[in-house]
This record gives C-alpha cells, structure tokens and sequence, in this order.
C-alpha cells in the first residue's frame, strides 16, 4: 500500500514504544514476554493502515497480533487504529516482512495473515510475490507445526499462483472461497483495499492452507 508520507510519523512511532517494537530482533524467542502472556501469536505481513489486524485483536482478545508493515506513515495509521481501540493484544513491527526469521524464532508464530499483497504479475518478479517458494519457506520456519496462512486478494492471477505454489510446497488447502462476499463465511474482516475492490464489485477470494507438520 502506497501512501502520501505523513508529517511527523516517525515521531509518533517513536512516542510509543510500548506498541511499535524499536527493536524486534530483541525479542525473538520472547515475544510470549513481551506480550506477558502465552496466548496464540497471529502476524500478518503487510498489514497496510491496520484495519484487518485491529478489527481480529478487538474480535479475539485471547490471540496476540503483530502487524508488521515496511512503510513508516502506513504503521503510523495502524498505531492510530490501536490507540484509538485501546487494544493490549497488539504490536506493529516497522520493518522487512521478507526477513521474518530474524524476529521470530523456529516455531513461535500460530498463523500468517496475507491480505491484498503486490501481486508482482511479471515472470521475472516471481520471488518478490509472497506466496513464493522463498517466502513460504522462511513461513513454515517460523510457524509452528501444521501452521497456517489464511490468504485473500482479488488478483485471479495471484490466487491461482498460490494456489499452485502452496500445493508444490505440500501444504493442505483447508478451505477455498471464489467469491468470498458473495459466500456464507461470517467472521471476514475487510481490509481498506479490500473495501475499495468490493464496492467495484470485483470477486475477492481466499484460501486456508496448511504446512504439513515438520515434527513428524
């Protein structure tokens, strides 16, 4: 999500460290501390303004969210969300989503949120999109056994890559929605893009996968 730079967002990150980790590398392998709680670990990466991941916290207070975001004004908009919602099960990471394994450790993450990511359409940008072999690697290391990522876009193109990617990895599709507002699944929170699409009447689809369990 590109957005206008916001005056004085890094000062507002900076003013509130307890919701916007400084130092995430710090707190790998801990981040049932940081939280102080042993509750599920949910991220979702590229979280973009926050309104998916402040929208499941408010929902599930018993899971612990991390949105993890490159764009310092797009977290700044998430942080308002947070303050706005008072929510205590939440924190924003401010860095690479493709550099995962150094915030997290083997195993620490319950589930993967991707939601409306580039769909990167030309050959040669292949590993840039985040259903890619790479990055589904770099997943499965951080995600405990059997982890799941719950996907959803409206780039047909991109559905059926990773559709194909997640099968060649031998993940499990759990669950597969073509035209997931026209559906009865009842527990869907938009994101603003996927607002922006819907009101377009373009067809947003979704799929549950699951990693095969690399304890067994």
């Amino acid at each position: 999500m590109r957005v206008r730079k916001r005056n004085g967002a890094e000062e507002m990150l900076a003013a509130h460290p307890e919701i916007v980790v400084a130092d995430p590398t710090a707190w790998k392998g801990r981040w049932h501390e940081r939280f102080g709680n042993d509750r599920p670990i949910h991220i979702e990466i590229g979280m973009g303004k926050g309104r998916f991941i402040t929208g499941m916290a408010e929902k599930n207070p018993e899971i612990n969210y991390i949105g993890v975001e490159m764009q310092v004004s797009v977290v700044s908009f998430a942080l308002d969300k947070v303050l706005e919602k008072e929510l205590p099960n939440v924190q924003l990471l401010h860095v690479d989503g493709s550099a995962l394994t150094e915030y997290f450790a083997d195993s620490e993450v319950d589930q993967i949120y991707l939601n409306f990511s580039d769909p990167w359409p030309k050959k040669r940008h292949e590993k840039r999109r985040l259903t890619s072999p790479a990055f589904l690697k770099v997943d499965q290391e951080i995600l405990r056994p059997a982890g799941e990522i719950h996907f959803k876009t409206d780039n047909q193109g991109l559905f059926e890559y990773s559709l194909a990617s997640f099968s060649k990895f031998g993940m499990t599709i759990q669950q597969v929605w073509l035209d997931l507002h026209h559906s009865d699944y009842a527990d869907n929170i938009m994101t603003e893009y996927e607002e922006k699409f819907s009101t377009r009447g373009q067809r947003i689809y979704r799929v549950e996968a699951r990693f095969a369990d690399k304890t067994k």
